[in-house]
């Protein structure tokens, strides 16, 4: 970069920082990326264990589109530079309540398999797709789009919205409009799990999560997710971005309230502006300056409502699960009871739910020869004084374990070889992650859109936001497009004209559908 050219500063090495430097550097920046790890990825990443690799925390991938896109304008192409498989089945259901789901994106395949379990509710499937698919075209500029004032609900397109949004309803309740079957409702609702809510408190506007799934498809990395973030890396570095490892950032500095760099115990960086991406709660508490922060106190950040956490257990596992499928879903007997000991009674469930990825079935990169990595979720409370994790994770784990027997993966004591425990004390301590919250603050209608953190930080000049904690939310598809917001609207602030645009064409996924599929 010549000596003339705009200087950023990225901290945090997680997608939306990531993505943020592949945009901005296309755009003749001069950036660069400070992580505080030996690796990049943040909690989209992969470790190695025993000759077992598994992803931290995402392990699927979905609506490719918009990374596609971000490659794109940096001069790379995602099919080629991160091979994927589209998954069929996507996942199995396994209810506690009886019965099973094997969701599909062959849309004839997935009325059969409601069907079976509710006749009735299978006809709905296609008006549930033909909604949900006008839904997202329509919401689709606004979640492209920065909020920053409540008087963005107040234009006359959002508020043509209101009666499709229909932001009163909770998941749930949209989806009582499709189907009576409370199996085939937490089949389309349990997606909720990805922004840290239940489906009773989500909004309905989030049935587009489901959608998403069964109209572009459900993908795994070969490698695993941690291979996104590890391209996206290398390509930051073709492209002359600087990353910096093992170097934790300990403050922004700021010149008033204008933001002139950062500083980590080597060295200070000078920046015409920052990016954080690090988890909002935690990162603008330590890094920001109390004096600058009148909206996001410290006390007003503790009294938001945060997200649930999850109980991890990595496994290496002698053998292969070859009828136990890539993504397989447990969901509870008393589903609302394990939200409410979640959610509200912060306590640890008898019968909890859990999520398990067998992803040895589909990608033979992840284990030795013969065996299998497998992973398995559980989402529990975040950190409370309600659970005392140094006690109560080895009970845990084996009412985590005892839950396998359920979807045929009974005998799985007897062959674990490696193991690794996340708990949410470990996700607050290693990740930095506020209360130990998975999903960073909750997507309740009082903490979206305007109401988040903004991707232009308002409380100060030059410090921009990516990642979970900001708008659009959680979950990868939005976390690039928060990525692509503030890089948008940094480039403006600065003068620079953005090399990209955001209507380029959507993900080419033909060379997906005619080759190795992974059925299971």
């Amino acid at each position: 970069m010549g000596t003339s050219a705009k200087r950023v500063v990225i901290i945090g090495s997680g997608p939306g920082g990531l993505a943020s430097a592949m945009l901005l550097a296309a755009s003749g920046v001069d950036v660069t990326v400070v992580e505080k790890r030996d690796h990049v990825g943040g909690r989209t990443s992969t470790f190695e264990q025993d000759g077992f690799r598994f992803d931290y925390g995402p392990t699927f991938f979905l609506y490719p589109r918009v990374l596609s896109e971000i490659f794109n304008a940096a001069g790379y192409s995602l099919e080629r530079e991160v091979p994927m498989v589209r998954l069929d089945p996507q996942y199995r259901l396994v209810f506690g309540q009886g019965g099973e789901l094997l969701a599909t994106g062959n849309h004839a395949r997935m009325e059969a398999a409601v069907a079976k379990l509710c006749p009735a509710d299978a006809k709905n499937f296609q008006r549930f797709m033909r909604d949900n698919r006008h839904k997202l075209q329509q919401f689709l500029p606004f979640l492209e789009s920065p909020f920053e004032s409540w008087r963005d609900l107040l234009k006359p397109e959002m508020l043509k919205l209101l009666p499709i949004l229909a932001p009163w309803r909770s998941l749930d309740a949209e989806l009582k409009q499709y189907f009576s079957d409370e199996r085939i409702r937490l089949g389309f609702s349990f997606q909720s799990k990805y922004l840290g809510m239940s489906p009773f408190r989500c909004p309905g506007l989030f049935s587009i999560l489901s959608f998403l799934e069964y109209e572009y498809g459900v993908f795994h990395p070969i490698g695993g997710c941690g291979a996104i973030t590890r391209a996206m890396a290398r390509i930051c570095e073709e492209m002359g971005v600087t990353v910096l490892l093992n170097e934790a950032v300990e403050e922004i500095t700021f010149m008033g309230r204008k933001a002139t760099g950062v500083k980590t115990r080597r060295r200070s960086l000078q920046a015409d502006s920052v990016v954080m991406n690090a988890e909002f709660a935690e990162a603008a508490r330590k890094l920001i300056p109390r004096k600058l922060r009148t909206r996001w106190t410290d006390e007003g950040i503790a009294q938001k409502d945060h997200s649930c956490s999850t109980f991890m257990l990595y496994m290496g596992i002698e053998g292969r699960y070859e009828d136990v499928s890539h993504h397989t879903i447990y969901l509870a007997k008393d589903y609302k009871g394990n939200l409410y000991d979640i959610e509200k009674g912060h306590s640890l469930s008898l019968d909890p739910s859990i999520y398990v990825q067998n992803a040895s079935v589909t990608d033979d990169t992840l284990a030795p020869k013969g065996m299998s990595s497998l992973y398995v979720l559980a989402p529990v409370t975040h950190a409370c004084e309600g659970v005392d994790w140094q006690k109560d994770a080895r009970p845990f784990r084996e009412k985590v374990l005892d839950q396998l027997a359920n979807i045929g993966m009974g005998d799985v004591r007897d062959r674990i070889v490696s193991e690794r425990i996340l708990t949410p004390a470990n996700w607050a301590a290693e990740f930095a992650l506020h209360r130990g919250s998975t999903f960073s603050m909750a997507h309740s209608l009082q903490q979206m859109l305007h109401l988040r953190p903004h991707n232009r930080f308002e409380e100060t000049e030059g410090v921009y936001l990516a990642g979970g904690g900001t708008h659009p939310g959680s979950g990868l598809p939005v976390i690039f497009e928060s990525a692509r917001i503030s890089a948008k609207l940094m480039l403006d602030d600065l003068g620079l004209q953005s090399a990209w645009k955001f209507d380029q064409s959507p993900f080419d996924q033909s060379h997906l559908q005619d080759r190795d599929l992974a059925v299971q």
